[in-house]
């Protein structure tokens, strides 16, 4: 068995950075950003009002102040000419400041009487001018990689970029093997069950940004199993979920050989998730996951997520390691590195008592996974802990 570290290591040389495709802004939310792209404009593109008021010299606001009113600015549409001495523009929230004033005072400062204006009330320091270029200029780059939120979309829109450098989807088939399993919504008889784990993993993965093929079930056979390889041609990354064991059904591996697998590892000392096995297979890495559910799960958070992330183009596919104490106290660990269900809390973290991989209510209660090293001893409440935030 080798350890976690290093199966993850072996597991990331299997993939690489895939290229880059444009798509349209609108489509690029949720995709992850391949290339810097810097803005075409500045934006404001001009110095624009803040508020709905009137534009003046700031060298004349002041108190009970009078000006006559030349002209009116609107959000696209500016005034044409020039604000002179004892002149105001009335002005509206995002039209451009006219030539030759620098301070908007707020209409609710204002008096007006037909052309005329006076300020009743105290202006107050602010100009309520937003400066060109105050929130970005051209030039002003997102930089890459970045996973495109809403937030992003809408401040590209801004940029003036109309299409957007993304990392082309990794493309992950899924494979679930075993004649136990059927489908949700169908009869299973007595002796089956029903198949969870290309569920949990399919959201998993698409969350982390792949494209994911969910495969018909692969039955305890060698022809079912080569007929579900030859259907995740053409795929980035090939999971099976199952038969990686060494039971007399446990066939992916021998299939696997057989159809030319250059096998990079077999089995990791970690728990749950043992009986792991990753390889590459027709040009694709392939990946088997055990086939409890909380063990393919759990091996989907260490190992599959960072995959993805570095066929998306980041570079750091480190976990990320957090610290907390413990509220409940932990007995020794085992000889493999164990990755425990746990809540969080204001005061720290607490395993679940029961640790069953094929309790799938605890990994949903769960918000964390807290790590256990190998032979790590017992630990009391308030010591602290490592753990990966869920």
């Amino acid at each position: 068995m080798i350890t976690v570290d290093d199966a993850r290591s072996l597991l990331l040389d299997l993939v690489a950075p895939l290229p880059t495709e444009r798509v349209d802004l609108v489509a690029s939310a949720g995709r992850t950003l391949s290339e810097d792209l810097a803005a075409r404009r500045d934006q404001p593109p001009f110095a624009a009002s803040a508020m709905d008021g009137y534009a003046m010299k700031s060298a004349e606001v002041e108190l009970h102040a009078m000006f006559k009113v030349i002209g009116e600015a609107a959000a696209g549409h500016a005034f044409d000419g020039v604000v002179g001495p004892g002149q105001a523009v009335r002005i509206f929230t995002g039209a451009p400041v006219p030539e030759g004033a620098d301070f908007v005072v707020i209409q609710e400062d204002i008096s007006r009487t037909g052309d005329l204006i006076t300020i009743r009330d105290e202006p107050g320091s602010s100009s309520n001018i937003r400066a060109k270029g105050g929130d970005f200029r051209v030039g002003t780059t997102v930089d890459a990689p970045k996973r495109l939120r809403a937030e992003d979309v809408a401040l590209l829109a801004a940029m003036n970029c109309d299409t957007v450098p993304v990392a082309r989807r990794p493309v992950v088939a899924l494979i679930s093997t075993g004649d136990e399993l059927v489908m949700p919504g169908d009869t299973p008889s007595p002796d089956q069950i029903i198949a969870s784990n290309t569920f949990g993993l399919k959201a998993m993965l698409e969350q982390a940004g792949a494209e994911v093929r969910m495969l018909p079930i692969a039955r305890d056979t060698e022809a079912s199993l080569t007929t579900a390889f030859s259907l995740a041609d053409g795929a980035d990354l090939v999971v099976t979920i199952g038969g990686a064991s060494v039971g007399d059904h446990d066939l992916v591996g021998k299939v696997a050989q057989d159809l030319g697998m250059d096998r990079a590892f077999y089995k990791v000392a970690m728990r749950p998730g043992k009986p792991l096995m990753a390889g590459r297979l027709n040009g694709a890495a392939m990946v088997g996951l055990p086939g409890n559910p909380v063990s393919a799960m759990v091996c989907g958070e260490i190992f599959l997520k960072p995959m993805i992330q570095k066929m998306l183009g980041f570079v750091d596919q480190k976990p990320d390691v957090r610290r907390a104490v413990l509220t409940a106290p932990l007995t020794a660990n085992g000889p493999r590195e164990h990755y425990m269900r746990a809540t969080l809390s204001p005061d720290g973290i607490a395993a679940f008592d029961n640790q069953d991989s094929a309790m799938l209510t605890l990994l949903a209660k769960a918000d964390a996974l807290l790590i256990r090293p190998p032979h790590d001893p017992a630990r009391a409440v308030g010591e602290e802990v490592e753990y990966l935030k869920l």
